[in-house]
This record gives C-alpha cells, sequence and structure tokens, in this order.
C-alpha cells in the first residue's frame, strides 16, 4: 500500500479548478452531489493514493475485499463524456482517464461507470469499458 501523497494545489480532476474547493472538499467528507462530483473525487483518489476514501466512496455490495495501488502508474488526465441521472438515487458518467506506467506509453482508460445513493450519499457501484 502506498501512502498518499501531499494536496496539491490544482485538482487533479480538472487543473483549472483549485483541490481544496473541488475534490479536496470530498475527500475531507463533504457529500458529492452528483455522481459526476464523486467520479471525479474518485479519479483524484486513484492519483493521490487515497486508498480509503476510495473503499469509503465504493458500493459495499461491490467493493473488492482487496485493493492495492501500482505506484508505477502516473494519471494524466481526465474526461468526463457525460453524466446520465436515472431517476434520484442512480446515475451513470462516462469518462476516459488517462495514465501511463512506468516509461512506457500512455494508455485510455474508457468507462462507463454506475453510481447509487447509499444512505443519502453517492456511491460507486460498477463499471463496463466499452469497445473502440
Amino acid at each position: 500500500m502506498t501512502a498518499p501523497i501531499a494536496a496539491p494545489a490544482a485538482c487533479p480532476c480538472d487543473p483549472a479548478r483549485r483541490y481544496a474547493d473541488c475534490c479536496g472538499r470530498l475527500h475531507r467528507g463533504a457529500p458529492a452531489d452528483s455522481a459526476e462530483a464523486l467520479m471525479r473525487s474518485r479519479y483524484s483518489a486513484y492519483v493521490l493514493g487515497d486508498l480509503e476514501y476510495l473503499r469509503a466512496s465504493w458500493h459495499p455490495a461491490t467493493c473488492p475485499d482487496e485493493l492495492e495501488f501500482d505506484p508505477a502508474v502516473r494519471w494524466l488526465g481526465l474526461e468526463v463524456k457525460r453524466h446520465q441521472p436515472d431517476g434520484a438515487d442512480a446515475a451513470t458518467v462516462e469518462f476516459v482517464a488517462r495514465y501511463r506506467v512506468g516509461g512506457g506509453s500512455a494508455v485510455r482508460l474508457h468507462e462507463i461507470s454506475r453510481f447509487q445513493r447509499v444512505d443519502g450519499g453517492w456511491r460507486y457501484l460498477d463499471g463496463t469499458f466499452p469497445r473502440g
């Protein structure tokens, strides 16, 4: 397990935003006001190595027993393609996250994620990886 790195000034989910005003609020315990906000905060948690936040924001029915970070992975950026509410307590967020492992070429992670409200707060349920 890798220790989280120091909080940056710019938010990993969107460098035009301040971390303290964006994902930092959620990492400190504020609730996400949308599934997209939770997804962005989870991306930032991956960048920062915040395993505790990732587990807390995962739906209890699908949270893995073990979760580790690969220290060779460097996250390069996030693009949210769409956010679709599916009623009051469910939503879908499609995104592309780019990363690099060691000195290798950049890789695109394209995911369509499902989120549900649990006890009033958004949680990541699961995701699929579209082809193409």
